[in-house]
């Protein structure tokens, strides 16, 4: 099995991430998340693959997220506006994502991790 992993390295959620995956052997590709951010149509089928809302996609901690008042347009914001921005900026991305091409994880929690990845 063959991971894509996106991240930003200087998330210490990423960084725990990959040393979690280093530890169980896990090989993957990583992407810098903000140089490489990946596409609406990998954003869109990321979000249907994983079987999570479409706001858990979103980085509501970052910056940028408070900067463009987004917590307030995901209200009334289509699934296809919501896309856009996601796409629009890899900051906007909650991370790390990670990938099989089938499944999807968003954030690292230790117990999904082994869950999916394992």
């Amino acid at each position: 099995m063959s991971l894509t992993f996106y991240w930003y390295p200087k998330c210490g959620t990423c960084r725990n991430a990959k040393k979690w995956l280093d530890a169980h052997q896990i090989s993957y590709e990583e992407i810098h998340i903000v140089e490489q951010p990946p596409t609406r149509d990998e954003l869109q089928a990321f979000y249907q693959k994983s079987g999570l809302e479409l706001k858990k996609f979103f980085n509501t901690s970052g910056l940028k997220y408070r900067e463009l008042g987004i917590k307030d347009k995901m209200k009334s914001a289509s699934e296809d506006e919501l896309l856009d921005l996601l796409a629009s900026d890899g900051m906007l991305l909650k991370r790390p994502i990670v990938t099989d091409g089938e499944r999807v994880t968003v954030g690292f929690k230790e117990e999904e991790f082994e869950k999916m990845w394992l």
